[in-house]
């Protein structure tokens, strides 16, 4: 990082202030160095095809008999997974930074205090970005498709970021207030795994103990995974999406604020 980027500078004899941009493009840029650097892009590459391949292979026959296209059914939480990891990923990059000091290196400095956040949720979108094409090229192999056509596809791919948003910008304060990368991702670990097993996402409603299917049937992953099956078959109406619209604003009500309140807090 330097100070003409960071800080004012000079140019034919007039005070130069930095841009915003410039500064976002750079610690952008530093995310996505890390990335690679820790080997996080590559495991975003190989995530999604070792999880499409460890829940298809070994249901697909068992969902076959039911009359279920498996490879069509378990996209959508193949790709809210991604954005789970992306969500874990982002809590660590957040709690490295205030841990090792640059966050509050970055609070003296001429910088809005929105900056730092905005770039690591572009880093980890970008990382997102990667993990689902990848999911959805290794999907296409096993024989998914965008049944419903163009606009219904390119609606499940915005979803998709944007419930990844919600669940980064949460995970981004939570990174920053802890500064434990370690039990932060064990922390996080445990509520990812539940809510994805217990949802619609991998098996249908009727596949739960009765006791247990309206936590199932109304959890968020759940209306998310099924507005997003209807999504790459039939179409999804307003009737299906509401409540995941619902659970997608609640989240970003609550997350964006803190997000924002954890990032322009001094230590």
């Amino acid at each position: 990082m330097t100070s003409a980027v960071f800080g004012p500078s000079t140019a034919g004899g007039r005070r130069v202030e930095p841009s915003s941009f410039s500064q976002w493009t750079v610690l952008t840029k530093r995310v996505m160095w890390n990335l690679i650097n820790t080997g996080q892009m590559f495991v975003a590459i190989v995530t999604p095809i070792i999880f499409t391949a460890g829940f298809y292979l070994p249901l697909k026959y068992v969902m076959g008999f039911r009359g279920i296209d498996y490879a069509q059914f378990v996209m959508p939480i193949i790709a809210l997974q991604t954005m789970g990891f992306t969500m874990m990923s982002n809590a660590q990059i957040a709690a490295f930074e205030t841990l090792n000091g640059l966050n509050s290196r970055l609070q003296t400095m001429p910088i809005s205090r929105l900056v730092p956040l905005a770039a690591r949720i572009a880093g980890g979108m970008i990382r997102s970005a990667v993990s689902l094409s990848v999911a959805i090229l290794f999907g296409f192999l096993i024989g998914f498709r965008f049944e419903a056509g163009l606009a219904q596809g390119v609606l499940f791919i915005v979803f998709t970021f944007a419930v990844g948003t919600a669940l980064s910008l949460g995970a981004d304060a939570l990174g920053v207030l802890t500064k434990s990368p370690e039990s932060l991702s064990q922390a996080l670990a445990l509520p990812t795994l539940i809510f994805g097993m217990l949802s619609t996402g991998f098996v249908p409603e009727t596949g739960f103990p009765e006791w247990v299917r309206p936590f199932v049937r109304n959890q968020p992953i759940s209306q998310f995974a099924v507005s997003m099956q209807d999504m790459t078959t039939d179409g999804v109406t307003f009737a299906v999406f509401w409540p995941a619209l619902a659970w997608l604003c609640g989240l970003l009500v609550a997350f964006v604020p803190l997000a924002i309140w954890a990032s322009g807090r001094r230590e």
